[in-house]
């Protein structure tokens, strides 16, 4: 049974910093890309950050470049965002994701966690 668990959100204050955390289990961490998405209330899901299995290659959303930071343990399975520089509109639920292949695309995830509530506040 896989298992993705974020950790680490909550409310900052714009400007902040929080680290989010994503522990997973049930399958072997190290093959797959670990992605992060948010959702904020009346949006549709959108893509924050990927990252290959070997680190090697990440991908930003725009909006979140220079800011985030994406990053890997494969010893500890488990992923993590780097947030900083907090602005109000990266209020959000956000959620981890594993992939078998880069994208930005939802779709291309195939296990999710339950997602992590960050909020920003001006």
């Amino acid at each position: 049974q896989v298992q993705l668990v974020e950790s680490g959100g909550g409310l900052v204050q714009a400007g902040g910093s929080l680290r989010l955390s994503c522990a997973t289990s049930g399958r072997t961490f190290s093959r797959y890309v670990m992605g992060w998405f948010r959702q904020a209330p009346g949006k549709e899901r959108e893509f924050v950050a990927a990252m290959n299995w070997s680190g090697a290659r990440t991908r930003y959303a725009d909006s979140v470049n220079g800011r985030f930071t994406i990053s890997r343990d494969n010893a500890k399975n488990t992923v993590y965002l780097q947030m900083n520089s907090l602005k109000p509109e990266d209020t959000a639920v956000y959620y981890c994701a594993s992939a078998q292949a880069m994208s930005v695309m939802s779709y291309a995830y195939d296990y999710w966690g339950q997602g992590t509530q960050v909020t920003v506040s001006s």
